[in-house]
């Protein structure tokens, strides 16, 4: 039975065997892969433009004499086209991607909860493309800023359309995760694994967590690895105001019959 039927909650009680779970999990992801198929097929289509605007922040960046990038192998504008493609069919597919996530973990919450997957997929979305529009405006000039001034007048920038998109890719990736933080703190919470007072007694680790990764994703200056921590440290408060308000969820829901200990649903008064 697909986790996308309707599934009785004491039905869901009885454990999955293994191999239907790798069953499962195989249909989501070749759900998955199609979307993103028919995504890279449409960004495809646009790749030049799409990795025109990709360059928009470090066009005003580069040298005067120097302000286009090269290319160093035959097959290298080729590959980044298909890059491009594919960057732009998984942003274009990441409803999609969301909803399969979201059928495959339904089992493990219970009856009502399942209203909340319209809100996983939305904000899911939004906050990834909140997280790259955030690195793209306002981490990626001063970063490409720095540097390409780091080298000083002394060398002269020869950047490769290959290792450009690269970069621009992992960078906007990783702001778009690192968005998704108080959605995925919110999902754990509400299997119990966390609570407020947890993240709130590990704070101190979540902050030192962050700067390292800030340090990782963005170039080693101080002020671009502020802009990507600052966020982070507000969206980690977020969560935990989140978390204390949804809390862990509840073993019965509120509005299921609670069985009296002689196995008869107790009744609301009249």
């Amino acid at each position: 039975m697909s986790h996308a039927e309707r599934v009785p909650d004491d039905a869901r009680d009885v454990p999955m065997p293994l191999t239907d779970h790798l069953a499962e999990l195989r249909h989501r992801l070749m759900v998955s892969v199609a979307a993103v198929f028919v995504g890279f097929l449409a960004a495809y289509s646009q790749a030049e433009v799409l990795f025109d605007i990709l360059l928009e922040p470090l066009k005003p960046i580069l040298p005067e004499n120097h302000g286009e990038l090269v290319f160093t192998g035959l097959t290298e504008p080729f590959l980044v086209y298909i890059k491009v493609g594919l960057l732009g069919g998984v942003l274009l597919a990441l409803p999609v991607i969301l909803t399969q996530v979201w059928l495959f973990v339904r089992p493990a919450f219970r009856g009502n909860e399942e209203r909340y997957a319209t809100a996983f997929v939305f904000f899911g979305s939004l906050l990834f493309v909140v997280g790259a529009l955030f690195g793209y405006f306002l981490v990626f000039p001063f970063g490409f800023r720095f540097l390409i001034e780091f080298a000083g007048q002394r060398y002269l920038p020869m950047l490769t359309i290959g290792s450009y998109l690269t970069l621009a890719t992992k960078m906007l990736v990783a702001f778009g995760l690192m968005f998704e933080t108080p959605l995925a703190l919110l999902f754990v919470a509400r299997l119990g694994l966390v609570d407020a007072s947890f993240l709130r007694r590990n704070r101190k680790y979540a902050v030192l967590l962050i700067f390292i990764i800030g340090a990782v994703l963005t170039p080693p200056d101080v002020f671009t690895q502020l802009m990507l921590a600052t966020p982070l440290l507000i969206l980690y408060e977020v969560s935990i105001i989140l978390v204390a308000i949804a809390g862990p969820r509840r073993e019965v829901d509120a509005d299921d019959d609670v069985p009296d200990s002689d196995g008869t649903a107790e009744q609301d008064p009249a």
